[in-house]
């Protein structure tokens, strides 16, 4: 493919017709999605290989991306999932030890059209206020009038089956000699010398690496499987323990994986994290909407209910659970500050627990880690 020459002429063009121009510093083609704004101040390749930001437009509120590079190993996926990417100022100049290239090859290698020198304050603050909604970011040289039609007619995320774009079709272990996962931070030594390693089943509807190298690194092996993978065929595998992965897309739509996940926890310990979370309260009979504007981003505070404590924990996402239509068996055990929003449930009596952010986060923050401490011992008691 044919890089676009830096700074040529490019533009974002939302379905309500307001448009942001700029310059091109990626694939030079056009993509349509859902826009929306992550506020991390760094991660930005994680960003771009999330597989939960599939069917989406993202654009970075932090003025200045690409300062450090791109590498093979900051990658949440084998490629970039995102449909368009949007920056304010790009760094020209990468200074990393660890960097392998500049962003914007590694746009232009992976087909990915994105645009820098836009002001991305007024377009949070546009979409903050406006809403989520279609967009098409053109680097082709088509016309304005065009790609605001474009973005009118495009499909809306609902529509798509995201979860089947992303997930895997086969089954397989992850990282079965720990060669991926011997530098994380792990809590393996806790099963004690010796010790059989637990075996979980991961249903994969968009998993992020490093929620695979978490997991393994804490001593457990993880069979990953397609998300239409039945009870049946899961339970065979005689796992001690079930894990639901994050992914793209609308919740409620997933309506095999409801009672998938419904019937696994009669047997075994399940635990969720982000769109496993609103499958879990969807399987016990909770509903899930969409917000307005999501939450996206490393500085999302979020309070422990059964301690007090506040967490700054890594969210993306854009559906949550509805608390007033929670059912007897659920409680809330984290909660959202910004808004109030469900961050986290669990069964009255069952080992069923989920949170709604990312306690994997890749880069950070860390405070939520401890999760999967306490998956460990849920799958070991």
């Amino acid at each position: 493919m044919t890089a676009t020459p830096l700074d040529s002429p490019a533009f974002l063009a939302l379905e309500d017709g307001r448009v942001f121009h700029g310059y091109s510093i990626g694939a030079p083609l056009n993509a349509l999605g859902e826009i929306c704004f992550n506020t991390s101040m760094c991660g930005y390749q994680e960003v771009l290989t999330d597989p939960s930001y599939r069917g989406q437009i993202v654009a970075m509120t932090y003025p200045l991306i690409g300062n450090y590079g791109t590498n093979s190993e900051d990658v949440e996926s084998e490629h970039p999932q995102v449909s368009g990417f949007v920056v304010e100022e790009l760094s020209r100049i990468n200074s990393s030890w660890r960097s392998k290239g500049d962003l914007t090859s590694y746009l232009n290698q992976h087909g990915i059209p994105a645009i820098a020198g836009i002001d991305t304050r007024s377009l949070t603050r546009h979409l903050r206020t406006q809403g989520a909604m279609r967009a098409c970011l053109c680097a082709d040289g088509s016309s304005v009038e065009s790609a605001i039609n474009a973005a009118k007619t495009a499909p809306r995320l609902e529509d798509l089956d995201l979860v089947g774009q992303v997930s895997t079709k086969v089954v397989y272990e992850w990282d079965a000699e720990s060669k991926e996962s011997a530098g994380v931070k792990n809590s393996s030594a806790s099963l004690g010398t010796g010790a059989k390693k637990p075996l979980v089943v991961l249903y994969d509807f968009g998993v992020k690496r490093n929620i695979l190298r978490l997991l393994r690194a804490h001593g457990i092996r993880v069979i990953v499987v397609p998300p239409d993978t039945t009870v049946a065929e899961t339970l065979s595998l005689n796992p001690d323990g079930i894990f639901l992965s994050n992914g793209p897309g609308d919740p409620a739509v997933l309506t095999s994986a409801h009672e998938t996940a419904r019937l696994l926890a009669e047997e075994k310990p399940v635990y969720g994290i982000c769109l496993g979370h609103q499958i879990l309260s969807h399987a016990f009979g909770a509903t899930t909407y969409k917000l307005k504007f999501g939450h996206r981003g490393a500085n999302q505070p979020v309070m422990d209910l059964r301690n007090g404590r506040v967490l700054i924990t890594y969210q993306n996402h854009g559906y949550a659970v509805d608390e007033k239509g929670l059912p007897a068996d659920l409680e809330v055990t984290h909660r959202h500050l910004n808004d109030g929003t469900v961050a986290g449930i669990s069964h009255r009596t069952k080992a069923v627990r989920a949170v709604q952010f990312h306690p994997e986060a890749s880069p950070g923050p860390r405070d939520a880690a401890p999760f999967f401490e306490e998956f460990l011992k849920a799958i070991t008691a």
